[in-house]
This record gives C-alpha cells, sequence and structure tokens, in this order.
C-alpha cells in the first residue's frame, strides 16, 4: 500500500535549513550552559572561574540576546520540516498522517526518557504540537494566519487569566465571609508554615541519578506543562511559530530564496526596525512583577500584564525572525557560506546533538556528577565551555555524516516510524 512506503531515503536538502538549525542549536546550548542545565547545586559548589565584570556582560548578552531566540528558531524549523515530509508525502500521492502521528508517539517517548536527566527538554512538548498541525496541513493561509496571530498575541494566556481572576475573586469572597478569628489563625499558619526552614529535596541531599529522576518525573514535569500551558504560556508562542513554519514552507519561501535576495534584506531591515520599536513600547510601559504569574494564587492579576507579556512574545519572535534573515542573508553570500556551511553536519544531526547537549549538561551539573565543580563556574567560562563543547559536537558530526546518512537517534527514529531497519551505511564509490 501506498501509505507503506518509505520516505526516509536520502531526497536533496535545503543546506541553508540544517545550517540554520545548527545555528540554533549553538544558542539552546550556550544558555542552557548559562541555566546550569536546570540543576541546582544546594550549595555545595566552589566558586571558581569567575570575572565579575566580564561575567556581567556575558549574563546581560544571554538574557537579551540568546534567551528564547534561539529557541525559536527551533520550534520554527520544526513546523518546517513537517511541511517538508508532509508535502513530499503528498506528491508521491502517501497519506502520511497515521505514519507521523506515530512519529510524533516515538519522540515524545524519546523527550519523556530524556527529561529523566534534562528537565529542560522540550522535544516531548514538539511531539504534542507536532500532532496538533496534522488537521493544520490543509487548512487555508488565512485561517494559519489568524491561529498564528491568536497564539502569538496571547489569546489563551488571556483567557486563562480571566479564568483566573473569576474564580479568584469568588475563592476570595467567600473568605470574607469567615470569621475573624478563623482568619486571623489561617493567617498565623501560613506565616509560620512560610518561616519554617525548607528541608532540602532529597535529590540534593542524596545526591543519585535515580533521586534525581524521580524529582524531575513527579515535580519537574508538572512545572513544565504548567509554564508551557499555564499563565506563563511559553508553549503558545512555541505553537505559534509551529504554525508559522508550516506557512512559511507552504509558501515556499526558502526553495526561492536565491531569486529573492532584495526582498530578504528589505525583511531583514524591517525585522530589526519592528524589534527596536516593540522593545521601546516595552520600555514605556509601567514595570510588571511577572514573578506573580509562577505564584497567582489567592491574587488577582492585572490586566496590564497581558500587554506586557504579548508585547514581550512579540519582541522576541521579531528578534529571532532578524536573526533568521540575517543568518540568511549571510549564508546566500559567497564569503560567508563557506563558513557558515560547516554548520549544516550540526543541524542535520540535530536530534541526537540536542538529546546529546543534554546528557552532557546533566554529567557536568548534577550534584551526582561533576556539579560541585562545575555549578561554580562564572558565566564567562561557561560560555566558553559551551563553545568547546558545541565546536567538538559539530567536527563529530561532520566526520559521522561522512560515513552514515544520519545520525544515531536520527536513524532510530526513522526505523523506528516505518518500524524496520532503515539503510544506515553510506555506500562507497
Amino acid at each position: 500500500m501506498k501509505n507503506n512506503i518509505s520516505l526516509s531515503a536520502p531526497l536533496k536538502r535545503i543546506t541553508v535549513l540544517d545550517a540554520l538549525r545548527g545555528f540554533a542549536l549553538f544558542g539552546v546550548i550556550i544558555m542552557h550552559m548559562l541555566q546550569n542545565f536546570g540543576y541546582r547545586s544546594g550549595g555545595t559548589q566552589q566558586e571558581m572561574l569567575r570575572f565579575p565584570a566580564l561575567d556581567e556582560v556575558i549574563q546581560w548578552i544571554g538574557n537579551n540576546i540568546i534567551m528564547g531566540r534561539f529557541i525559536n528558531i527551533f520550534a520554527f524549523l520544526f513546523g518546517m520540516s513537517f511541511f517538508i515530509q508532509m508535502d513530499r508525502a503528498a506528491k508521491k500521492g502517501v497519506d502520511f498522517r497515521g505514519r507521523f502521528v506515530w512519529r510524533m508517539i516515538i519522540l515524545m517517548a524519546m523527550g519523556l526518557l530524556c527529561h529523566s536527566f534534562y528537565n529542560l527538554e522540550i522535544i516531548s512538548v514538539y511531539a504534542f504540537f507536532g500532532l496538533l498541525l496534522i488537521p493544520l496541513f490543509k487548512a487555508k493561509n488565512w485561517m494559519l494566519i489568524v491561529i498564528f496571530s491568536f497564539f502569538l498575541l496571547g489569546g489563551p494566556r488571556a483567557v486563562k487569566v480571566i479564568h483566573h481572576n473569576y474564580t479568584t475573586a469568588i475563592e476570595l469572597a467567600s473568605i470574607e465571609d469567615q470569621t475573624s478569628t478563623e482568619d486571623q489563625a489561617n493567617t498565623e499558619q501560613k506565616r509560620n508554615d512560610f518561616q519554617r526552614p525548607r528541608e532540602l529535596p532529597e535529590h540534593i541531599k542524596n545526591p543519585s541519578f535515580l533521586n534525581t529522576a524521580k524529582y524531575n518525573y513527579e515535580e519537574r514535569l508538572i512545572g513544565k506543562l504548567n509554564y508551557q500551558f499555564g499563565l506563563i504560556g511559553r508553549g503558545y508562542i512555541t505553537f505559534a511559530l509551529f504554525v508559522l513554519g508550516l506557512l512559511i514552507g507552504r509558501i515556499r519561501f526558502f526553495e526561492k530564496l536565491d531569486e529573492q535576495k532584495k526582498q530578504n534584506k528589505r525583511l531583514f531591515i524591517g525585522f530589526v526596525l519592528a524589534t527596536v520599536i516593540t522593545i521601546l513600547i516595552q520600555n514605556a510601559l509601567p514595570p510588571i512583577d511577572f514573578r506573580m504569574l509562577f505564584r497567582s494564587e489567592g491574587q488577582l492579576l492585572p490586566s496590564s500584564i497581558l500587554t506586557a507579556l504579548a508585547m514581550a512574545d512579540l519582541s522576541m519572535v521579531l528578534s529571532s525572525a532578524a536573526l533568521t534573515l540575517g543568518f540568511i542573508l549571510l549564508y546566500q553570500s559567497e564569503k560567508f557560506k563557506k563558513y557558515l556551511e560547516v554548520l549544516s553536519p550540526y543541524g542535520r544531526t540535530g536530534l541526537t546533538n540536542y538529546i546529546m547537549q543534554g546528557a552532557l549538561g546533566a554529567l557536568i551539573f548534577s550534584n551526582w556528577a561533576f556539579g560541585s565543580v562545575f555549578g561554580g563556574w562564572g558565566a564567562t567560562a561557561l560560555f566558553s565551555f559551551g563553545i568547546v563543547i558545541y565546536i567538538v559536537q559539530g567536527i563529530i558530526s561532520k566526520y559521522w555524516l561522512d560515513y552514515y546518512l544520519y545520525g544515531p537517534l536520527e536513524w532510530l527514529w526513522r526505523s523506528l516510524t516505518y518500524l524496520k531497519f532503515q539503510p544506515y551505511r553510506r555506500k562507497k564509490l
């Protein structure tokens, strides 16, 4: 049957996408290094390799130039990949939807397994959003634009805030009806609970891989879901970028790059200006304490927080677009293309490299491995170490692809997708 045809054989690749994916993963590992890959050391680390002035600059670069921007590009490229797979299948007369569902289930399993040691992993969430893209594959362009805009501007977040304020108002009204004595007792109890020293979590008191995995599944997984789908709503932006990737793939933007160099320059300038304008608007808004979104129980959220978050998300997506167009323009230049092309092998083995980043991060920062050493490093040292890891991974990726068609996990994913071993080694000439 046609839907059993394998589409995993090597096809003509749009090489700029591989290089762009490698570029995105560079930003991902640098930011995660600065965040200690989500690991808490429990105060056991020894401070070393700290350069206060330079560390402050590096941390600023991480927070204001890298954080959120590169992972946005990674998410956008996932939406692009979805379109490419479905489009190539459709051209061959293959209904790839069922196979893609299975493919996303496998990816989700990989992500959840990875979560045991790398609680910042995002591919399990990507797998869920990948499933949501399937019914949108044939949607009209205007519908995709509406969906993209709704999620980008925080539509789901607005709905959640309205619901939160409604239920909170009811709870506060019922509390006011209680006796003042009971109120005072409850307040005193909460004060005592807050002032009581918190006991260290088991995975910090008794470091081990198993205790860390247990903590990641029992505590951090819930926290991740809340961060993605709660009031912060990071997942809304991710899904918007998935939809954008589908839309950009549909209009064949990357297939016509060489025909539209002048248009790309105009787009780049437009995104830079839009980013600057959005940031200026952000700075003109009254300051908002976003931490209230993490502890929103019992308090009403101001509507101004929706505007502030929408502007923050918009500026981050616009700056990601500027980075993407800037990269494309450099890639289209013969002077720079040969240098940027070295990122392609890293991008072609992106799944393997991404998960290996997490595995290395666990070894470097966990208390059961080398967290007592690296957890005390300053931002500059971690930034530099991240570059070294990235370069080593890039070299390995290049030489690996000289002998094999896919990265190890890419090959495993393809083989599980079709439930049979796929070609692996390159044929010798």
